[in-house]
């Protein structure tokens, strides 16, 4: 009777906490336009489906048993791959991107797309909901990966006429997007502005954009929007992709410095701090700084574990260490992936890791790569790395980050503060 009346109060609990996230998931919902909602519903009924196929009685056991051996028939096939390069913003993701983006004409690089989702998700609500975001990712990026573009058209602004778009989130960074039949030729001088690298194109046609990517043998995606890997486990288990994770880590002192000079303006706060008084370590702007650290090292954590699901899928791959040897980090991730590793590659690194001051800045992916890695040392004062050690000391720990002690430490170069690592 006892056990009877523990398992009555359990269940109500868990009735609360559902109905609870229902009403959360409702208000967003209510807030956003009618072109978004059928999105939030087809997430749902994908999560629901989800959920069932991973129950506990026997036809469960056999249908992910079965799922695995379908992946590894399409894995030993030596076929088409997918890619997703995860990262956070100022990790120097869109240099790595250009390892693949780099590659030719049997690559398919598409760079942030995630960018029209958050942007959508963030006007319409009010801001990011987790558990709003996280399925829109998955599925949106699930889409892009089988060259079906009509679920990001949901989230573009304005929304594109008979499938073509001049607001693709920098599409000149894509090199399949710039490239004959792809990039039309201008009909009209007030589309100038959208042009790709040296070519100028008009509107981006999504449907030729859809072929483009299914002639070729390889996709990858950029993003420094998912937060969590776990949410992407639906992608792995999809017996038509063939995935694998690339995660991009940088010591987190080194990402703060890097944002107070690329997004000054949102990091005032933080500049402020470097010159004012004591650090008031309550703040949201430190809570959200130990948020985003805690993602990273989850994710990583699982990661390195190699859970069935992610088993030969993940690597884990410093920006320090491809800033110092990147011929030789581009090649490992060519070779862990599985596909030749092209002198295209090989030529594009050696021009763009060994490049001036002058031609170097901000949001360039040309750098002098071994400078950048202890740049940040000489940029930023020592109480922020103090505080960013306290917060994100876990984080740090893991990657092989070492902690200064002192400010003559952070600044002798002949002190390093990279542990020399390797990650399975």
């Amino acid at each position: 009777m006892r056990i009877k009346y523990t398992i009555s109060i359990i269940f109500i609990v868990a009735l609360v906490i559902i109905e609870k996230e229902n009403n959360i998931i409702s208000k967003v919902s209510d807030k956003l336009t009618p072109r978004l909602t059928p999105l939030l519903m087809l997430s749902a009924s994908l999560l629901s489906a989800a959920q069932h196929n991973v129950s506990t009685d026997a036809s469960a056991h056999q249908h992910l048993s079965a799922l695995e051996n379908s992946t590894r028939s399409v894995q030993q096939s030596g076929g088409r791959k997918h890619i997703l390069l995860l990262a956070t913003t100022r990790t120097g993701s869109s240099f790595v991107g250009e390892f693949f983006n780099q590659q030719g004409s049997s690559m398919f690089y598409l760079f942030e797309p995630l960018w029209h989702v958050e942007r959508m998700l963030t006007v319409e609500s009010g801001g990011t909901n987790a558990s709003v975001a996280a399925p829109a990712y998955r599925d949106v990026l699930r889409q892009l990966l089988l060259c079906d573009f009509s679920l990001l058209e949901s989230f573009i602004e304005p929304p594109p006429q008979d499938h073509v778009t001049a607001a693709l989130f920098r599409r000149e960074s894509s090199r399949s997007l710039c490239e004959d039949p792809v990039c039309t030729p201008l009909v009209r001088k007030v589309f100038e502005r959208y042009h790709c690298r040296e070519r100028r194109c008009g509107p981006l046609n999504l449907t030729l954009a859809a072929q483009s990517c299914m002639q070729k043998q390889h996709r990858v995606i950029k993003s420094v929007r998912v937060r969590q890997l776990e949410t992407l486990r639906p992608l792995a288990e999809d017996p038509r992709l063939d995935m694998t994770f690339i995660q991009l880590v940088r010591d987190p002192r080194a990402v703060l410095a890097s944002r107070m000079v690329a997004f000054s303006s949102k990091y005032d706060i933080w500049k402020r701090w470097a010159v004012d008084g004591d650090l008031p370590v309550d703040e949201d702007e430190v809570r959200k700084l130990k948020g985003n650290c805690d993602n990273i090292r989850t994710s990583a954590e699982i990661g390195l574990k190699q859970p069935p699901w992610l088993r030969g899928r993940y690597m884990l791959v410093r920006y320090e260490d491809i800033a110092r040897f990147p011929m030789r980090k581009a090649a490992e991730m060519y070779d862990f992936i599985g596909i030749p590793f092209t002198a295209k590659v090989e030529e594009w690194i050696l021009k763009n890791t060994q490049v001036s001051k002058e031609v170097s800045g901000v949001y360039s992916t040309q750098k002098n790569s071994s400078e950048q890695v202890e740049k940040w040392r000489f940029s930023i004062p020592f109480k922020l790395v103090q505080l960013v050690q306290k917060v994100c000391g876990p984080t740090m720990t893991l990657f092989g980050y070492k902690f200064a002690e002192n400010k003559d430490m952070l600044t002798d170069k002949s002190v390093s503060l990279i542990e020399e690592r390797t990650f399975l």
